[in-house]
């Protein structure tokens, strides 16, 4: 070994640090010299050894020692103890042995349990430590987690000083007074020794301690620091190993509360052993490469820095080995012969495992941040692309006002490409975020504490709704846990279901949350076509937002579509309606506004009732508006409906246009208001109580009444005497005076066989086709009897109900039907002629075909094949109906409280019908009147009603697809909307999936849900829901004052034009006269007309077929045959006129008051001689329903 010591030779100046090989030559001489054994670290301020004498063994001699010693201690300690127990446990076996033979087994049992105490306490003194340590080093304290983190911390700093110090020779000299790093390093080495005495502590074996991974990195980096310090040297060497320390990475976040998922723990998992084995192998390449092999006297090194080893390493793992860095080194080259095998094993396994955790990542996994200003709302549930595509279609409808509300859809999974698309085109308003309501973490997501209302979507298509249901009541219930003042507005698809909702204890109808039952409601739907057909088509437009599409040519199709643009809206009136009568609001606000006012939400005043407020459908004369009244309409948009709010009667009366009313400068003080109304209360009382309140619309001594209104009106006779003599003592009424009611009848009795039921002579009754058996879903036929047994209806105006299907399945329902009067069953099934004859179809008011296997299905075309086979079928049939129509015309037909000798005076029709009459065998046989389209001659009427084409049916949908099967006589393409079709706009076809816009329309205004159920459901209230909830039945009560005024509210009706009162406006009359004449005399508020399709052709013989139209404007021109869709008021005198013909008049008949109201003889002659002419002339081309 050569010592350069001369002055010839400079290696550098002051600090500098000379290389670890070097070649050195001779200028005076050809042989070159290798100076590897003279690398001595030059620096004047250290006095490193002149031999210059590698010093890298004490540093790995230090760790060695240190790991093996341990290790030896230990196990010399476990063999000690092991010996120790092995002997001790002889002697006690032992002494044992010779107790037992001397006969003391009892003293030594006790002798050792004494001498077991001493250990006792040692022993909890020691747990306690070593409980101690653990808590210091466990992430279950607040201590323990900042103690984890920070060696965590200071483990990456460690290795990020080692980054640093890898730019400098492996060994040099180092001071370390002078050298800032090495002191760093010292300090944050002193703290790792200290946490390993505390793990070490706290382990409970300590071999398996010893030889963890984290020991080993202690092991060989915190003994060479001390080293460096007692030598002034710096050995790079394995500080590499820190490295290692990365792989708690994951348990760290976790410690944190960072990583919460199974997929991020993987990820981070993977991504840390990955990188701290690459950075680990990067460390050893980066030793072995800069110091040589030690048995090549370190000849064969290479300078590679560190980050040169990273790429090295990366491309050996990846297999592509660029060849441009290499191993030059034995040790270099056989590590990296081993490393190969594990490296490409881990590169080919683990990062393709992390591409893919990378890319499953949640897409729409984000949080949503609100917007100040701006109102938002959570969507979840059933999220399809059907369903969202039909609620943001209604719910960012163009004839809403400016919609400044954020839709967050929140869904378990991703949206497919075409929802995605969807999302896309709404990105401005919609935002899509994966998880579920059941997570509370995912409903932080979405910000639900601020949302304004959470709406959850049902499934209308499981095969299992009660199952589909339990899922929505599960998200209620998980979202009111969360957050108990949200609103929510969720479907149901099953009426019985509604009652679990009841039971959460956050749920409050009052504050806004609403279920959609669409059992409920479609059966509502249904029932009230069977009074009014094609009441259903236009309620369902009503509540639809559907833009205008305007035809030039003049087909049935362009005022059905003027009718479909227009909706429901809510807007407060203006105070300069306060005082006047709802007649005479609703008639300011059609003629001069061009609005449509059906109904106002109305406060009492009662004391008992002060905050109180009810919506009352066309309540009459006797309601006075107030301020602040809100108001619902019938408009096409809701600009149109600003106007009853703007209307200022000193500005506008005198303009005709309704565009010009904008909001004026004028101001109303409320003050005014106060004596106003208490001057008209001082004269009219206004009161809804059932002692003051005027039962049949009006005051009984109202100015506003002029004798002849009172004359022509019967609507407005009192029909106190009802109320003093009615009989207490029997029920037949519920509970709530909303329905009829009688007491429960076994299905047995009610049953009637194909004989029997052939021997009944059944008329102007409704007939349910239902396809069911005892393993389908049940479908509620509670909801579909329940409107038809309204008690606004007298006993002897209501329609028979015969219900033709499975017996097996009417069983399951008869529970839910059994306290309603007039229902017979006909076991059998609707695609059986012999059936349908049996029950006089060709004679029924409406026949009615539902399945409840629609859902079982999986091809959805298939799903209403039984509907569709059964209409089909029945249109199909003929009859002979010669006796049907003799029965039919041998009749007249009275209107309510009007003179059945004069037809003159007949404004309503189908609502009185001749009574029942009850054989001696108890069959019922019902001669009820047709309809006045079978008040024809007996030839036209036999033409009509031979064929099953004209027989009116209403039939029931799952797929609006399938409608274009229903009428074979149409030209509806298949892919057109189903409000577009023609069996929809006529009203013979139903499906559930208009019922949609209801969650938007519910949303906007809570009050539009509760106008239509109470429209449509014949008066069911929540407490009415409540009482079903408890008892599953109606209950019966006794006629009180109470329950029977509840029987005084307006129901549809359909009035005929032909005959009666309006006949002169039937004939090229305009619709606005007949609204207001119908407003003045009678109270009864129009709102569509119901017209046969070819009316406005010019052809003798017409289709049969009608269509809807929705508020016509005030200038449409009627025809004769037209039916007026019309809310009449509840009329008393009409049950005491028929009290006599009806079989319920058993219980009642003397109770009756004998006094009828009539129209005097004279007017009756002149009103009906000029019916006649008018009928006259139009009979012979006017084909009725």
């Amino acid at each position: 070994m050569l010592a350069v010591a001369d002055g010839n030779v400079s290696y550098g100046s002051s600090g500098s640090r000379m290389s670890n090989n070097i070649n050195y030559k001779n200028p005076d001489s050809s042989v070159s010299i290798s100076k590897m054994d003279v690398i001595i670290p030059f620096s004047p301020d250290v006095p490193c050894d002149n031999n210059g004498q590698r010093m890298w063994w004490a540093f790995l001699a230090s760790s060695m020692v240190t790991f093996f010693g341990g290790l030896f201690i230990i196990l010399l300690w476990r063999t000690l103890k092991y010996l120790w127990t092995v002997c001790c446990h002889c002697n006690i076996k032992h002494k044992e042995a010779q107790k037992v033979n001397n006969g003391q087994t009892d003293g030594p049992v006790k002798n050792q349990d004494e001498k077991d105490d001493a250990p006792a306490s040692e022993v909890g003194w020691m747990t306690s430590v070593k409980d101690w340590a653990g808590v210091m080093i466990s992430a279950q304290t607040l201590t323990g987690r900042v103690l984890v983190v920070l060696v965590f911390a200071l483990s990456i700093g460690a290795l990020g000083i080692y980054f640093i110090d890898s730019s400098d020779p492996i060994e040099s000299c180092q001071n370390f007074y002078k050298d800032f790093t090495l002191q760093i390093d010292m300090a944050f080495n002193v703290f790792f020794l200290l946490y390993f005495g505390l793990r070490f502590i706290a382990a409970n074996d300590k071999l398996w301690f010893w030889l963890e991974v984290n020991s080993v990195v202690d092991f060989f980096t915190v003994p060479p620091v001390f080293v460096s310090v007692y030598l002034n040297r710096s050995w790079l060497g394995l500080r590499f190993l820190r490295a290692l320390r990365l792989i708690q990475f994951s348990e760290i976040l976790q410690f944190l509360n960072i990583l919460k998922t199974s997929n991020s723990i993987k990820l981070v998992n993977l991504c840390s052993i990955f990188i701290s084995t690459w950075l680990t192998a990067a460390g050893f390449i980066h030793l072995v490469e800069n110091s040589g092999d030690p048995w090549e006297n370190f000849q064969n090194s290479q300078p590679l820095s560190y980050w040169e080893c990273v790429y090295l390493l990366m491309v050996t793992m990846s297999t592509v080995g660029y060849g441009d860095v290499c191993a030059k080194t034995t040790l270099g080259r056989l590590f990296m012969v081993f490393f190969i095998l594990g490296g490409l094993a881990m590169f080919a396994s683990y990062v393709p495992e992390i591409i893919e955790l990378i890319g499953n990542r949640k897409k729409y996994g984000g949080s949503y941040s609100a917007v100040n200003g701006r109102k938002h709302i959570v969507v979840c549930g059933h999220i399809t692309l059907e369903s969202v595509s039909n609620f943001l279609k209604d719910f960012l409808h163009k004839d809403r006002d400016d919609v400044n509300v954020e839709i967050v859809f929140l869904h378990n999974i991703s949206p497919n490409l075409e929802l995605e698309a969807l999302f896309k085109r709404h990105f401005t308003q919609v935002e899509f975020y994966q998880g579920s309501v059941l997570n509370p973490h995912d409903l932080a997501r979405v910000k639900i504490e601020s949302a304004d209302a959470c709406l959850i979507l049902a499934n209308k298509y499981c095969a299992d709704p009660d199952a589909e249901d339990a899922s929505n009541i599960m998200r209620v219930i998980s979202i009111k846990n969360y957050h108990p003042k949200i609103r929510i507005i969720t479907q149901m698809l099953q009426y019985h279901n509604k009652a679990h909702l009841l039971n959460i204890p956050s749920w409050n109808w009052k504050e806004g949350d609403d279920a959609i039952c669409l059992a409920e409601l479609k059966a509502g739907f249904i029932a009230q076509s069977c009074l009014a057909q094609g009441l259903s088509t236009m309620l369902a437009n009503l509540f639809s937002m559907r833009s205008f599409i305007k035809i030039e040519e003049d087909t049935w199709q362009k005022y059905y579509l003027e009718g479909v643009a227009n909706e429901m809206y809510t807007e407060y009136l203006s105070s300069a309606f306060v005082g006047l009568s709802f007649p005479a609001v609703c008639e300011l606000c059609y003629v001069k506004l061009k609005l449509l006012l059906i109904a106002i939400e109305y406060k009492s005043e009662q004391r008992e009732s002060r905050s109180r407020k009810r919506i009352l459908i066309n309540p009459g004369n006797h309601v006075k508006m107030q301020e602040g009244t809100l108001g619902f309409f019938i408009a096409s948009d809701a600009k149109e409906v600003k106007r009853a709010f703007f209307y200022c009667k000193a500005c506008h009366d005198d303009i005709t246009d309704p565009k010009r009313i904008k909001k004026c400068g004028c101001k109303r003080p409320k003050y005014k208001y106060n004596g106003y109304v208490r001057s008209l209360e001082d004269e009219h009382p206004s009161t809804l109580s059932p002692k003051k309140k005027q039962r049949n619309g009006g005051m009984r001594n109202s100015p506003n009444c002029s004798p002849k209104m009172m004359r022509h009106d019967p609507l407005l006779i009192p029909g106190n005497e009802q109320i003093e003599n009615m009989d207490v003592n029997v029920k037949r009424y519920d509970s709530t005076g909303m329905f009829h009611w009688c007491p429960s009848k076994d299905i047995e009795k009610v049953i009637l066989t194909r004989s029997e039921a052939s021997m009944t002579v059944l008329s102007g009754h409704v007939v349910v086709c239902i396809f069911g058996d005892v393993t389908s879903a049940l479908v509620g036929l509670r909801n579909l009897v329940m409107p038809l047994r309204a008690s606004n209806f007298h006993y002897h105006e209501l329609k028979h109900i015969v219900f033709v299907g499975s017996l097996d399945y009417l069983r399951r329902e008869w529970e839910s039907l059994h306290n309603f009067p007039k229902v017979s069953i006909l076991p059998g099934t609707p695609l059986s002629r012999a059936d349908l004859r049996a029950v006089n179809i060709n004679l029924c008011d409406m026949c009615v075909i539902l399945s409840a296997n629609q859902n079982n299905i999986d091809d959805a075309s298939l799903q209403d094949k039984e509907c569709i086979l059964a209409s089909l079928n029945i249109k199909s049939m003929q009859f002979d109906d010669s006796i049907g129509v003799l029965q039919a015309n041998s009749q007249g037909f009275t209107p309510p409280g009007m003179d059945r000798s004069s037809p003159d005076n007949s404004p309503v029709h189908g609502l009185v019908r001749q009574a029942s009459v009850t054989t001696g065998s108890n069959i019922p046989i019902i001669t009820e009147l047709a309809k006045p389209g079978k008040l024809l001659p007996l030839v036209s009427f036999s033409q009509e009603k031979n064929s099953g084409t004209n027989i009116q049916m209403i039939t029931e949908l799952v797929n609006d697809s399938n409608v274009q099967f229903l009428d074979q006589d149409d030209d509806d393409d298949p892919d057109t909307e189903l409000y577009l079709t023609q069996p929809f706009a006529c009203g013979t076809a139903f499906a559930v999936s208009v019922l949609d816009s209801l969650m938007s329309a519910t949303y906007f205004n809570d009050n539009i849900l509760t106008l239509i159920r109470t429209l449509v459901t014949g008066g069911a209230t929540p407490e009415l829901e409540a009482l079903l909830a408890e008892e599953n039945a109606l209950r019966g009560g006794y006629s009180t004052p109470q329950t029977l005024a509840n029987r005084d509210r307006c129901r549809v009706a359909q009035l005929a034009l032909y005959d009666g009162p309006f006949a002169d406006l039937g004939d090229g009359g305009c619709y606005g006269d007949l609204f207001c004449k119908a407003l003045k005399t009678y109270n009864m508020l129009c709102f569509g007309i119901y017209r046969l399709r070819d009316a406005h052709l010019s052809t003798p013989s017409q289709c049969t077929k009608r269509y809807v139209i929705t508020n016509p404007p005030y200038e449409f021109e009627l025809v004769p045959t037209d039916l007026i869709f019309c809310l009449m008021q509840f009329d008393h005198n009409a049950g005491q006129s028929r009290a006599s013909h009806s079989s319920h008049s058993s219980h009642s008949s003397s109770k009756k008051s004998s006094s009828v109201h009539s129209i005097p003889a004279t007017n009756r002659q002149n009103r009906s001689s000029k019916a006649r002419e008018t009928r006259d002339k139009h009979k012979k081309e006017m084909v009725y329903r």
